[in-house]
C-alpha cells in the first residue's frame, strides 16, 4: 500500500482573492512506513504573500521570488503522486489550491483518492480539537520544531498522527500454515489477534492483598 502525506503553504486562504501556493511537501509511506521518497519545493506564487499567511509560515516575497514557478515543477509533482492515495489534513483546502494551480495551466484536476485526517479525527473524537497541534498533543507526538508552518515538518508530524488515527482496531496477522500443499489447502490462513482478559481467582486476589499489606508495612513502618 503506497500512500503520500501531502501539505501545502499558500499566500493566503481564499482562491477567490487570487491566492497561490508557495510550498508543497510530500512524504511517501509504504505499508504505513516512511520510505526515502520525498517531494518538496518552494514556489514563486507570482504575487505578494498576505500578512496573515506570512505570520503562519514566514516566507518572504523576496525569498519566494527566487523559486521556480508551479508550471516548472508540475510534471515532477504529478509524477510523484500518480496513482497513490493522498493523506491530507483539512484536505479541502490543499486540494482546492492544487486544482486551482492546475486549472491555471489548463491541466486536469487531481484524480487520486484523498483521505482527510481532519475528518477522521472529528469522527473519532467529536467535540475535541482536531488541528494538527491538538492531535500531536493528544497522541504525545513531539511538535516542538513546529515554530512556523512548514510543509516538510507538517508532513512528518501528520504521518505520525495518521498512523495513530488508524491504530484503533485490533491488528490482523497473516500466518502461513503448512498443511501439505494441494489445491484444497494451499491458501494462507488469516488469524485475528484479540486481547484476552484473564480475571484473577478469589484465592489470587487474597494473596495479592496479603502481598500489598506486607509491602506497605515493610516500606512505611520499618
Amino acid at each position: 500500500m503506497i500512500e503520500v502525506i501531502l501539505d501545502t503553504e499558500t499566500t493566503g486562504l481564499k482562491i477567490s482573492e487570487g491566492h497561490r501556493i508557495v510550498e508543497i511537501g510530500c512524504l511517501e509511506l509504504k505499508d504505513l512506513m516512511p520510505t526515502k521518497n520525498k517531494f518538496h519545493c518552494y514556489i514563486n506564487p507570482e504575487r505578494k504573500v498576505s500578512q496573515e499567511a506570512f505570520k503562519v509560515h514566514g516566507y518572504t516575497d523576496a525569498f519566494l521570488s527566487k523559486q521556480k514557478k508551479f508550471s516548472e515543477i508540475v510534471e515532477d509533482f504529478l509524477k510523484f503522486i500518480d496513482g497513490k492515495k493522498l493523506i491530507i489534513h483539512n484536505a479541502e483546502f490543499d486540494i482546492s489550491h492544487l486544482n486551482n494551480e492546475l486549472s491555471l495551466l489548463g491541466r486536469n484536476k487531481i484524480k487520486e483518492e484523498v483521505v482527510d485526517t481532519m475528518q477522521i479525527a472529528r469522527g473519532k473524537f467529536p467535540g475535541s480539537g482536531t488541528s494538527l497541534d491538538a492531535l500531536c498533543k493528544k497522541f504525545g507526538i513531539d511538535n516542538s520544531k513546529r515554530e512556523k508552518h512548514n510543509a516538510v515538518i507538517d508532513c512528518e508530524l501528520l504521518s505520525k498522527v495518521y498512523i495513530n488515527l488508524l491504530d484503533q482496531k485490533e491488528p490482523t496477522f497473516e500466518l502461513n500454515v503448512d498443511k501439505g500443499l494441494n489445491e484444497k489447502n494451499s491458501d494462507n490462513f488469516k488469524v485475528k489477534y484479540f486481547n484476552k482478559i484473564i480475571k484473577p481467582t478469589q484465592e489470587e486476589l487474597k494473596q495479592h492483598d496479603v502481598f500489598l499489606k506486607k509491602e506497605i508495612k515493610k516500606n512505611y513502618f520499618n
